[in-house]
């Protein structure tokens, strides 16, 4: 007797992350009300389940939706603006300037919307956001369908967004209650950095993030000079300040850690934090490259995030993977560190435990929600592939991505040899975002 499913999509290859380093031929993922309900091999599926619509994927991969850790996402509007600078002039003299002037509701919903556009064609399905007025990007999220754990941001100045750290959190608070129920989007608290947030309002912040069971996510070690600042200011590194102050814990994600001694790298290990490595972005930066083989032998989760559009320039997570990879291997003088398959693994499932969400996405499970991404393998620039988890690392790219499911619905398709077709948005919407902002902004 069979069995009714929603969906039925049988691929070449499945990927499911976990278990790990596995890869099935000629198997089938059985989806109904948004959930993985079964997973068997092509033949099986057609005896065990009757599909209201089957896909078959004859030339493709198909694995876990990307997640994307760490990223400012509206401020892809920026792209481009302030290009070859350092962090800190970067920030004080082009950043928060053009943030002061441009930034509204209107400018984060229509940047969040393009942004997402540009993860989802790439197979990213969850983004972890990180900037102002959180309800503009969720509702740009959810208008494209897609998975965001919203960060509710803390500051100590002001911005047009909220004069004082009291005001931040009185803010995001009411945003996280407004949206809490809603099963695409999450939160955590951001305070942004060490260097930009008061121990009086970290400590505030993480106990109200164990009042409400979410968690914490802000930027550490990010460069040499923020260390020596810190230690100068407070007697202490940044982390040592967060360790002080109670903050370090399971429910804690960190985005960068490029300048990281061994005695933290414990230290964060011990009190199982979690890292969000952004190469491209630290490199363009001229930050520096993070010691991830070094935390991963301590046994820390890491995870792959992109940062914001203005510093890398790209939302790309296969370009991550691909550079996380390399980076590895060159830094640490081993060929083996950071294989293909850990890179993706650091793309998907080490990304849902920084988030709280392994219970959910970053792997093909049963019972895990359906965000899924299908890779087409056959194209030219592919061939010949004798092992696909390595060719999704050192070869293909985002324009390689045919189909993107969230919650089994299908968001993304790439027709052949035609325009992507989004599910949220029509693609005149977004250029006319473009032109718009960049005439707006052209003028700074």
């Amino acid at each position: 007797m069979t069995e009714s499913v929603d969906l039925l999509i049988v691929a070449r290859w499945l990927l499911p992350v976990v278990p790990e380093d596995t890869l099935l031929e000629n198997h089938a993922v059985a989806i109904r009300d948004g959930k993985v309900i079964g997973i068997c091999t092509n033949d099986e599926s057609i005896k065990h389940y009757a599909a209201k619509e089957t896909i078959i994927l004859t030339e493709h991969v198909l694995m876990p939706g990307l997640i994307n850790l760490h990223m400012h996402a509206a401020m892809v509007l920026m792209r481009g603006i302030a290009d070859d600078v350092a962090l800190m002039p970067w920030l004080e003299q082009h950043i928060w300037p053009a943030e002061q002037k441009y930034v509204t509701p209107n400018f984060v919903r229509e940047g969040t919307l393009l942004a997402c556009a540009e993860m989802l064609s790439g197979g990213t399905t969850t983004f972890n956001d990180m900037y102002f007025y959180p309800e503009a990007s969720i509702q740009a999220s959810l208008q494209m369908g897609m998975r965001a754990s919203i960060g509710l941001v803390v500051l100590e100045f002001s911005t047009n967004y909220a004069n004082n750290a009291a005001s931040y959190i009185a803010k995001g608070t009411e945003v996280r209650d407004q949206y809490k129920t809603d099963s695409l989007v999450s939160f955590n608290f951001s305070p942004h950095a060490p260097y930009t947030v008061s121990d009086e309002s970290l400590i505030q912040i993480n106990m109200l993030a164990e009042q409400l069971d979410i968690g914490i996510h802000m930027h550490l070690h990010e460069t040499q000079n923020e260390v020596i600042q810190s230690q100068q200011t407070y007697g202490m590194t940044p982390l040592h300040r967060l360790s002080k102050l109670g903050l370090l814990s399971a429910r804690l994600s960190l985005a960068h850690c490029v300048h990281m001694t061994e005695l933290e790298m414990q230290l964060l290990a011990e009190q199982c934090c979690h890292i969000a490595h952004c190469p491209a972005s630290n490199l363009k930066l001229a930050s520096g490259i993070a010691p991830i083989t070094k935390c991963i032998e301590y046994g820390i989760n890491v995870g792959l995030g992109t940062d914001g559009a203005a510093s890398n320039n790209r939302l790309d997570m296969f370009a991550e993977m691909r550079l996380a990879a390399l980076l590895a291997k060159g830094q640490s003088g081993d060929a083996t560190a950071v294989s293909a398959y850990r890179a993706i693994e650091m793309a998907t499932i080490n990304g849902a435990k920084a988030l709280g969400l392994e219970s959910k996405i970053g792997s093909v499970e049963v019972g895990k929600c359906a965000d899924l991404i299908a890779v087409k393998m056959s194209d030219l620039n592919l061939q010949p592939c004798y092992d696909p988890v390595s060719h999704i690392v050192y070869v293909a790219s985002r324009e390689n991505v045919s189909h993107v499911w969230v919650n089994g619905d299908l968001k993304y398709y790439q027709p052949q040899a035609q325009q992507g077709v989004f599910n949220g948005v029509e693609p005149q919407e977004l250029s006319d975002i473009v032109q718009q902002w960049q005439h707006k902004m052209s003028k700074h």
